[in-house]
């Protein structure tokens, strides 16, 4: 099987179990939704690196043989230490940064 293959059955088959996991996430209440959301997000960015093809052809490939899931990629991302509240309060530290040079600015 060609890297070309390996990435195209890799990624179909993710999508498509993404696909029924909105479907069903359609089906429940507005507040199931909402306590879903982070998950749906973040399984659609690693839908997009396998749609991209940003793997190791290897590692696309040991994932395939295997019949790793979407739902298997999920749960080992989430279970990682990530930098995500630091880089929001460096964000809102830059924000505020920039109003503070900006209003330096005006005020000379």
């Amino acid at each position: 099987m060609t890297a070309e293959e390996i990435y195209s059955q890799l990624y179909e088959r993710m999508l498509a179990e993404q696909e029924k996991y909105r479907e069903w996430l359609l089906t429940q209440s507005p507040e199931e939704v909402l306590n879903h959301c982070y998950e749906y997000a973040m399984r659609e960015d690693i839908l997009m690196v396998f749609e991209s093809s940003e793997i190791d052809e290897k590692h696309a490939r040991v994932l395939l043989e295997k019949g790793v899931t979407l739902a298997d990629i999920y749960d080992d991302f989430i279970d990682l230490e990530t930098d995500h509240m630091q880089d929001i309060r460096d964000t809102i530290g830059d924000r505020a940064d920039k109003i503070i040079r900006e209003a330096e600015k005006g005020g000379r």
